[in-house]
């Protein structure tokens, strides 16, 4: 492992590519012919999740690809028009009024693009609070004026924590590539690709392992599969995936499997919470019923919105970047 951090940018981006592509390309192949067998319900319930767990990682190795190979700010638009497909596919399903149309409004147009803007010219300091402080306090005022207190709290929680969640969570992505500190200049790429893959990896083991071990269920009326002998698991796969990327990362071993259990961890339980949004709402899938054209978006990229704060800011903070 300790040669593999001595090969130039290109190097490790082409050994990288090998392995992830070549992994999903044997595993997408692996499913393709899963799916020409006969299945009973339950295999085929199965096997349509782990299709999505495969889409997800196809997903993010794909993003990877393009952060790397069309640079930062081409990498930060593509974030920012996922961050605007995932809020409306939030907003649709959620309870909204006319009154409201002044915030989601300002959310899609004003918070949206301004904290991408943050993003992309490195003021990290404003980028950090501006949707927790500032858009905080002006979107319950926006929708304020819209003269309609009817289940007005909820309403506007609502928007709050769809903001929060599809734009701040995901705008930390593109962050990590603009992040620079001394012995990693110009390689935040390769902090995308990290915390894509563990967070991938945690969810498909905790699914796995939710169908396969039994298991006391934490919150019941919310998720049946969730426990917290599944979660450390996912965590645990995480941790172990993050040690083995370590060379890529400015970390040492023990470090990229501390960060790598936390990201993991907080993925997992990001996941948690958006299932009791999706009960709240009375869907099963976040695509159900979306006109967005991107069903499910938001299923997929969740857990990430959770992570990548959680990571960008650890990172940041440790190295004073």
């Amino acid at each position: 492992m300790g040669n593999l951090r001595q090969l130039t940018d290109s190097q490790q981006v082409g050994l990288l590519f090998v392995m992830v592509f070549g992994v999903l390309i044997l595993a997408s192949l692996a499913a393709f012919w899963r799916s020409l067998r006969e299945m009973t319900p339950e295999q085929a319930a199965r096997y349509r999740r782990f299709s999505r767990d495969l889409r997800a990682v196809w997903i993010g190795a794909v993003l990877f690809w393009v952060s790397w190979s069309l640079g930062a700010v081409v990498a930060t638009v593509l974030f920012a028009v996922v961050s605007f497909l995932a809020l409306r596919e939030f907003i649709t399903l959620t309870h909204t009024r006319r009154g409201d149309h002044r915030a989601l409004l300002a959310a899609f147009f004003v918070v949206l693009p301004m904290q991408y803007v943050l993003a992309g010219g490195r003021a990290f300091n404003l980028f950090s609070v501006f949707i927790p402080v500032y858009a905080f306090a002006v979107l319950p005022i926006l929708s304020a004026l819209g003269n309609d207190a009817t289940r007005f709290l909820e309403r506007t929680a609502k928007i709050q924590w769809g903001t929060m969640v599809c734009v701040y969570g995901m705008s930390h992505a593109p962050a990590l590539l603009l992040l620079s500190f001394k012995g990693y200049e110009q390689r935040g790429a390769f902090l995308v690709l990290y915390i894509v893959l563990v967070v991938a990896v945690s969810q498909i083991v905790q699914e796995a392992a939710s169908r396969r071990l039994r298991r006391r269920p934490v919150a019941r009326h919310i998720s049946r599969s969730f426990s917290w002998r599944t979660w450390l698991l996912g965590a645990a796969a995480g941790g172990i995936v993050g040690g083995l990327l370590y060379w890529i990362t400015p970390f040492k071993p023990a470090q990229s499997i501390l960060i790598g259990l936390i990201a993991a961890g907080c993925g997992t339980l990001g996941d948690l919470v958006m299932k009791a949004l999706k009960r709240d709402a009375g869907v099963e899938s976040w695509g159900r019923g979306s006109v967005t054209g991107a069903v499910g978006l938001l299923d997929r990229v969740a857990p990430l919105c959770f992570a990548a704060p959680v990571f960008f800011h650890s990172v940041r903070w440790y190295f004073g970047a």
